[in-house]
């Protein structure tokens, strides 16, 4: 464990460029290894929950290699020709690999035995194993279908059409890459439009992946199955979940002014800039533009003092991995902020809502949980900080409460740091290079 203290910090300024996005980087190695040919993927972000997606695709016989430019080569091995992996995949601490990887070897005749750290192994997979065992795999596993668990593919897979219980991008993505391996029409249904980073990667691979609308907000997502995915080149845009911490950081500190370079902006994950705006916040997107099939842009941050709002329950999907720096923003906001629709959170890499909840309350913060409602009382000043956090293993409850300690009257310190590194390697050199004063705890 490396524990670190965030202290008072002065304006904010530069400009910075946050590491790939991370469900996109997924998406790029899964898609890449099951394509006929070579392919060059940019921008990959190499934490730690990435590399573990590599090194399982490679267990499943693709071959995956960093070039000295930092660019990652692909060369894919088609749609059924996954081999079986000889050793257990370990997924670390990353559910999205999990889920992705389980829908993938799902769809093919081999055997796979998945597991991951503690903080993964509590976290459900039933909601995955559902679907993928009407298309003909079994999953055996302890209850609840949690890791570690194996996956038996199925030897003829069968097109399904399945309506998710819950937004899940996680789900939704999983019965699409099994659905590579049926014939016909594989077609998952969504309540409200989760993001949509699997059908756009599909499509620039070279995949049938059609999107119709459905009565209120669903979505109705159908992939033709068996295609043959061609080799492609992909530049991966900086993640706005990690953009999301100097965002906030600099509208918190007084004076701030901080540009985010290359950030991916998809409709589907701009939940908290919109939020953000209805608080007040001074951001702009600038030199907008489109790279393999998704808006980019970069974002232009202004100190501003924000106020508080009502947060809709149907812009959690949008939302979703931004509520922890969001619930920060909202302490240090004038008047009350309300969450609504955050059931979500309690199955994160942590139990988020009560960690969130936890946290800002040892910090000073009067808050309420009730159901899956949070609500904040902003206050004219500062909240107190100066509490130990405990991170309980999830990298953006302790990125979050060091951007608080940043802004609040009192240093705050977060229990461990390591896991900041499966999403954002580098964030600490990067904030303190704006002007942040993050620092290992003296011993």
């Amino acid at each position: 464990m490396t524990p670190l203290t965030s202290g008072t910090a002065g304006a904010l300024n530069g400009r910075v460029r946050v590491p790939g996005d991370k469900s996109m980087s997924h998406r790029a190695l899964i898609l890449g290894s099951l394509a006929i040919g070579r392919s060059h993927i940019r921008g990959l972000l190499e934490g730690d929950d990435v590399l573990r997606t590599a090194a399982a695709m490679r267990a499943l016989g693709a071959t995956l290699a960093r070039g000295s430019d930092g660019a990652w080569s692909i060369d894919g091995v088609g749609i059924g020709g996954l081999a079986e992996p000889e050793e257990m995949l370990d997924l670390g601490n990353s559910g999205t690999g999990a889920r992705l990887l389980m829908g993938l070897v799902a769809a093919h005749d081999i055997t796979a035995f998945f597991t991951g750290d503690a903080s993964l192994r509590r976290r459900p997979m039933a909601r995955v194993a559902e679907p993928l065992s009407r298309m003909g795999a079994r999953i055996v596993a302890r209850e609840g279908a949690r890791l570690p668990l194996a996956v038996i593919g199925a030897a003829a897979p069968l097109p399904i059409e399945y309506r998710l219980p819950v937004p899940s991008a996680q789900v939704k993505s999983a019965v699409l890459l099994a659905g590579l391996g049926a014939p016909g029409a594989t077609t998952v249904i969504e309540p409200l439009a989760t993001r949509d980073h699997s059908e756009r990667m599909l499509r620039h691979f070279g995949a049938a992946v059609t999107v119709a609308a459905e009565a209120g907000e669903a979505r109705r997502i159908t992939l033709q199955g068996q295609p043959e995915l061609r080799a492609a080149d992909l530049t991966v845009p900086g993640d706005p979940s990690s953009a999301a911490f100097p965002m906030v950081a600099a509208l918190l500190m007084p004076g701030s002014q901080v540009v985010i370079e290359s950030v991916g902006v998809n409709p589907l994950r701009t939940g908290l800039f919109d939020t953000l705006r209805d608080m007040g916040a001074d951001l702009a997107f600038t030199n907008e533009r489109v790279e393999g099939g998704e808006p980019i842009a970069d974002i232009a941050v202004r100190a501003t003092r924000l106020s508080g709002v009502e947060v809709p329950a149907e812009r959690a999907p949008r939302l979703i991995d931004e509520y922890p720096i969001l619930a920060v923003a909202a302490a240090f906001a004038r008047g009350r902020t309300v969450m609504h629709g955050l059931a979500e959170l309690r199955v994160k890499e942590s139990d988020r809502l009560g960690a969130i909840a936890q946290g800002l309350a040892a910090c000073g913060v009067k808050l309420a949980v009730s159901g899956d409602m949070l609500a904040i009382e902003g206050a004219d000043a500062p909240p107190a900080g100066g509490a130990a956090i405990a991170t309980r293993l999830d990298h953006r409850i302790a990125m979050a409460f060091l951007v608080l300690g940043m802004a609040a009257r009192q240093p705050t310190r977060i229990d461990d740091s390591e896991t900041i590194g499966t999403s954002f390697p580098g964030f600490v050199a990067l904030m303190n290079g704006l002007g942040a004063k993050i620092a290992p705890v003296a011993p």
